[in-house]
């Protein structure tokens, strides 16, 4: 089932966290597993800050885990995407999107990191949303619930595969009147099938065109599997959205995203349509992962790195990143959505940039 994207054969272990129930039971599931008491899961200099690493990049994500204890729970207010940010039940990823901001933080590995106080976290949410009462102005995240991003760092479907922290979430939003989950993935896991979220959590299927996927979207589920999934989801009480995301200028681009969108209207049927909306958000790229990709992957920074269609810009915690250059950009915005009104007119664009 998941053999190709996992294989765990070292768990690092905060002793705290193998004590809790459900770090218990993620390490039965992996018997096997070599295990290494750490004193913290995000100081393991084996795994980060190691620039050797960048030669084991995509075996490190498949044969280790992390288990921890999440020590800082935060709700932090987005507004985009969704209105808050929800506490991890875990980062890092089993698979290797060359344009992945999260290695950024991590250093030059970053596998599944889960936390076992899912119990911690599940109340600390319930609390916070009810804190915040009834939703009385509607905004581009949701016209009546507040929504609650719960897989920032992660991909949830992937997290799914390693424990039930994302099904106690999607179970607990199922009864918060007022607020709903909402998580974007590039992996289809069908046993969520089964979850009956009851329309309290929003899947957004991130997609792209195929030929860029090919390159960048490394170890992920094909985008015609993500495409067939989307009228499934929504039978089983899923809100379904798309991610366009990162959308990447090239020759032929918007060509590609016409063949996309085609692909995608013939794929789905009427349920999905009238309630499918779409984020669109072009490249940013980093210049430290610039040179991590080019240890691995240097073929993806032929599409990634493209100095005459980009500007530098510094980030609020000081590193460089580059995007396409202002100006530009505006046009290669416009040429979408108007592309997106044209072809798949229900698509309703929440926001583009």
């Amino acid at each position: 089932m998941t053999g190709d994207l996992l294989d765990i054969r070292r768990i690092y272990v905060e002793p705290a966290a193998a004590e809790l129930p459900r770090g218990k039971e993620i390490l039965a599931r992996f018997p096997g597993a070599q295990l290494v008491e750490v004193e913290s899961h995000n100081r393991i200099p084996e795994l980060y800050g190691d620039e050797t690493n960048v030669n084991r990049w995509v075996r490190i994500k498949r044969e280790a885990l992390v288990l921890g204890v999440k020590k800082t729970l935060t709700a932090r207010p987005n507004g985009r995407s969704a209105d808050f940010i929800a506490p991890s039940t875990a980062n890092g990823c089993a698979m290797a999107c060359a344009y992945c901001y999260v290695p950024r933080h991590k250093g030059y590995s970053n596998p599944i990191t889960v936390f076992a106080n899912i119990d911690k976290i599940a109340g600390y949410l319930q609390r916070h949303a009810g804190r915040q009462g009834t939703k009385t102005t509607p905004n581009e995240c949701d016209p009546y619930a507040w929504v609650y991003d719960i897989g920032e760092n992660s991909d949830c479907s992937v997290d799914a595969r390693i424990s039930d922290n994302v099904r106690d979430l999607v179970e607990l939003f199922r009864w918060l009147p007022t607020a709903k989950a909402s998580f974007a993935t590039k992996h289809v896991n069908r046993e969520m099938l089964d979850w009956a979220p009851g329309g309290r959590t929003r899947i957004r299927f991130s997609l792209m065109p195929p030929r860029d996927a090919k390159i960048l979207d490394i170890r992920t589920s094909p985008i015609a599997e993500r495409i067939a999934a989307i009228d499934d989801f929504v039978a089983a009480g899923y809100e379904v959205h798309v991610n366009f995301s990162p959308v990447v200028v090239r020759d032929g681009w918007l060509d590609d995203w016409a063949a996309l969108l085609e692909q995608l209207d013939d794929g789905i049927g009427p349920a999905a349509k009238r309630q499918l909306a779409a984020e669109v958000i072009f490249l940013t790229h980093n210049r430290d992962l610039h040179e991590v990709n080019l240890g691995w992957h240097p073929k993806a920074e032929e599409l990634l790195w493209r100095p005459e269609l980009q500007q530098p810009k510094r980030s609020q915690n000081g590193s460089w990143n580059v995007r396409y250059r202002t100006g530009e950009k505006g046009r290669y915005v416009a040429a979408l959505t108007d592309l997106i009104t044209e072809r798949t007119p229900y698509l309703r664009v929440r926001y583009a940039f």
